[in-house]
């Protein structure tokens, strides 16, 4: 009924069912048909509002919230961001993205770290400092506060995974625990930051 009332199409049905001796005199009629219009049309536009953010949610931007502080000072903890869950379907994963997956060891969790390594790629870590194929990575996301001195053996990331670490060096459960995650664990790329108002842009 909502429908009828929105459709300017079926205001005019109802005008040309009315008999004759009654068209000369719609001014009782007219202001009915004005009111019930604009509820419709608000309604419809409401509808339409609430299925495009649905769909943008349920497709495209997912809001999520950060626990912990394994990504400082990139991400803090109970930061509000958007991820962007479709990105990878259009672009590949590239390094220095960071990536939202579910938990290898657990996957009704879900981990958000950086990529450091490719596949193929081969991965050592001396005393903290990262090397990619034989060359330091300069990481300049990892202030000197959040380092870790540890060494961990070099490993190669296997075809189709990424070897991801947290930017909080010292604070991170990531693949140097895990190892590398499968690309079918990771759903989404961090893109934008909205909470609190002094963490609002892109994240990088």
């Amino acid at each position: 009924m909502v429908g009828k009332s929105a459709d300017p199409g079926s205001a005019g049905e109802m005008r040309i069912a009315t008999p004759p001796t009654e068209i000369a005199a719609p001014v009782s009629t007219g202001p009915a048909i004005r009111v019930g219009a604009g509820f419709g049309v608000w309604l419809r536009d409401l509808i339409i509002s609430l299925a495009i953010s649905a769909f943008i949610i349920i497709f495209l931007y997912q809001p999520v919230k950060v626990e912990g502080t394994s990504m400082m000072p990139s991400l803090v903890d109970q930061e509000r961001i958007f991820v962007n869950k479709f990105v990878y379907r259009l672009e590949p994963i590239e390094r220095g993205d960071i990536v939202v997956f579910r938990y290898p060891y657990d996957p009704s969790k879900s981990y958000i770290k950086r990529v450091i390594g490719m596949a193929g790629d081969h991965i050592r870590i001396d005393a903290g400092q990262v090397y990619v194929n034989g060359e330091a990575l300069a990481e300049n996301y990892v202030p000197p506060e959040f380092t870790d001195s540890r060494t961990f053996p070099e490993v190669i990331v296997p075809a189709n995974s990424y070897y991801v670490l947290g930017d909080h060096r010292s604070m991170s459960d990531d693949s140097r625990n895990f190892g590398p995650v499968n690309q079918s664990f990771i759903y989404g790329k961090a893109v934008f930051g909205y909470w609190p108002m002094d963490k609002v842009g892109r994240v990088r």
